[in-house]
């Protein structure tokens, strides 16, 4: 497995990371626990060290599942943690200063740890200043409790602040071949700032593994995707060419669509480490495998081109979900 640093901040974590969440929730029905278990530590095996789980995935169930998985292997990985819902009336937002202190106390016992090495901002909370988040976990950073402090799905804007504050050791937001939003701001102002960056859903919630087919039915009581303008039957047909530029490229490389939409990420930046997530093994040696798939500059040009080309169908998440994006936020 080949290592990457989070931007300029030292944390050296496996290029490629592991997120957790639909072990748990958000996909279908949680994974048998057992089995969950023996795939993360599957995952070490193969030199994974980056884990990605949140307070609000299952909700706490998640971290309790990572925290037993990684205990024995503590030393060797870097496990990121997530707060800022207000969980007992998801989905608001609750990123007080008290309520963060909060968090971390409980976060650190299911997560069977002294120290959470990534503490990500969930969801920037228009009704707290950035600048109070950061100072609450620059304090917790101080007590010994974090070590580095991230935040998730934020502008350009809230990053600089947030920064000027605490320095971010990385900024973690949906980004994949279908999903380009961060290309604009965050990505640029990641590289001036030396912040490293974490495509959440780097497999656009499975539909660039090929394995989504108009066929398939998403349960509403335990699906997101169920939600997803993107995931409906009109746009699923409709976004078929993205799925079809994936096959023809992992053809030419002996590769699978999924190596390539993950290659594809990793060749964009140096600084960039994406957190696939899986409940079967099979997936998760086939996603770290994609380390092993070089895409050269005539490759990626032939894909931006014939992306460029190609219109998504439908908003990647449910309207919500979109309104807990931060969009600039006035101080």
């Amino acid at each position: 497995m080949k290592k990457r640093e989070l931007g300029k901040s030292g944390v050296e974590v496996s290029a490629l990371g592991f997120g957790c969440m639909g072990l748990s929730w958000a996909y279908g029905p949680a994974a048998n626990k057992q089995q969950a278990i023996s795939l993360i530590r599957a995952a070490v095996d193969r030199g994974a060290t980056f884990f990605d789980t949140a307070e609000v995935y299952g909700p706490l169930t998640n971290e309790e599942l990572v925290g037993e998985a990684l205990a024995p292997l503590r030393k060797q990985v870097v496990i990121a943690t997530k707060y800022g819902f207000d969980l007992e009336n998801f989905p608001c937002l609750n990123s007080r200063p008290e309520h963060i202190k909060q968090v971390a106390e409980a976060s650190l016992k299911r997560l069977k740890t002294d120290v959470i090495d990534l503490f990500y901002q969930h969801r920037v909370d228009p009704n707290v200043p950035i600048e109070d988040v950061a100072g609450a976990v620059k304090e917790l950073i101080q007590q010994g409790k974090v070590k580095y402090f991230g935040l998730s799905e934020a502008s350009e804007k809230t990053i600089r602040r947030a920064h000027a504050v605490q320095p971010v050791t990385a900024v973690q937001s949906e980004y994949s071949l279908w999903t380009r939003d961060p290309e604009a701001e965050v990505l640029p102002t990641c590289e001036e700032l030396g912040i490293g960056f974490v495509p959440w859903s780097p497999l656009g919630q499975g539909f660039l593994t090929g394995k989504v087919d108009p066929a398939m039915k998403f349960d509403a009581t335990a699906d997101l995707r169920a939600t997803f303008p993107r995931f409906t039957l009109d746009a699923r047909k409709a976004n078929q060419p993205v799925l079809d530029l994936l096959a023809a490229i992992a053809n030419r490389k002996n590769a699978t669509p999924a190596q390539i939409a993950l290659a594809w990420l990793l060749a964009q930046k140096p600084w960039i480490v994406p957190i696939p997530g899986t409940t079967k093994l099979e997936r998760l040696e086939e996603n770290l495998g994609a380390v092993n798939v070089e895409l050269t500059p005539d490759d990626l040009r032939e894909i931006d081109t014939a992306f460029s080309k190609i219109k998504v169908q439908g908003t990647r998440l449910s309207e919500e979900h979109m309104k807990l994006i931060d969009h600039d936020h006035a101080a």
